[in-house]
């Protein structure tokens, strides 16, 4: 046997030796979330929370590191060219890696080329909500008077081109019902509109419109999952209306430079897997509607994947511009 060939296979079975040994010894030093918002909102809440139950199994500290701005792009990019070795993490939601890709053909990062995801940590769902003195009692009310008068009643979102905008523009191009598109800075400005009844629907995050909901200010009259949620199982879904093509929702996972070595991800992934089954981490997502995740790294992967190819075709579609 070639003395080449019999070099190359002892350093490869080394570097195999030195990568297990690493992974055995991970974490020795504290491990950093970066997150491209700022604290309190839904991302950074997931990642606290993950972040807080990690420091306690694993015995290191967990910093959760705030980089909000440009459209998501400096935590994200930051994360992508961090040391591939499990101690830079990200934890980022729909926006980065569906949403932006799509509205944004020549963002400075590739979902494939630069991560590697670990798993989805909270799937909450988008609501369609109505002023609370708004004539439509039904999501099917809503629908019919938006199809019988194109353009005309006003529907806020947190902005243009998020992934409640790109829902509502989906409504009109797969079921006709056209709605004029509000959009505000933001998700607490945007239920705020609907609930003074500036604006008569709206689009939103269930976590952003349960204190109006709460309070009878808005109603929700259904949800765009493929499935009802725990949190509120008397709102109907989209699906079950018999609108079938359209299903979205504002999910937050867990992504590592695409580098990171298999063993460091399987043992970040097996570690969150199990703090998602625990009962207190549960009921703090679904506190918010949202329901945890813990899905396999492939089946997360194929998730983004077919919710990425939705949206750029909504985007084109729709002709759906960032501003």
């Amino acid at each position: 046997m070639p003395m080449r060939f019999l070099a190359a296979i002892a350093t490869a079975t080394m570097t195999l030796a030195a990568t297990q040994a690493w992974s055995q010894d991970y974490p020795a030093k504290p491990i950093r979330i970066l997150v491209p918002f700022a604290p309190g909102g839904f991302v950074d809440t997931a990642a606290r929370i993950v972040g807080q139950k990690l420091g306690e199994r694993w015995g290191q500290q967990v910093i959760v590191e705030n980089r909000p701005g440009g459209n998501g792009f400096i935590a994200v990019l930051a994360a992508a060219k961090a040391p591939a070795d499990g101690y830079t993490l990200l934890m980022a939601h729909t926006g980065e890696f569906v949403v932006n890709p799509a509205v944004f053909p020549n963002a400075p990062y590739d979902f494939e080329r630069d991560f590697r995801p670990i798993t989805l940590i909270n799937d909450a769902p988008i609501a369609w909500v109505v002023n609370n003195n708004a004539p439509y009692k039904t999501m099917q009310d809503l629908l019919a008077a938006a199809k019988a008068t194109p353009n005309k009643i006003g529907a806020s979102s947190p902005g243009n081109g998020s992934i409640n905008h790109l829902v509502m523009e989906w409504m009109g191009l797969t079921h006709g019902s056209k709605f004029l598109h509000v959009p505000y800075k933001g998700g607490a400005p945007a239920m705020a509109a609907t609930a003074g009844g500036e604006v008569p629907a709206g689009i939103a995050a269930l976590s952003s419109a349960m204190p109006h909901m709460q309070s009878g200010r808005v109603r929700a009259l259904a949800l765009t999952t493929a499935e009802r949620t725990p949190a509120f199982k008397d709102i109907p879904t989209l699906k079950e209306l018999g609108v079938k093509e359209v299903e979205a929702s504002i999910w937050v996972g867990l992504f590592a430079p695409k580098n990171v070595p298999q063993p460091i991800a399987d043992k970040i992934y097996g570690e969150v897997a199990k703090i998602l089954e625990l009962p207190d981490v549960k009921a703090r997502f679904a506190a918010g509607g949202g329901v945890t995740g813990g899905m396999k790294p492939a089946e997360f992967t194929a998730k983004i994947k077919r919710e990425s190819t939705s949206a750029k075709k909504v985007v084109v579609e729709a002709k759906i511009k960032a501003e």
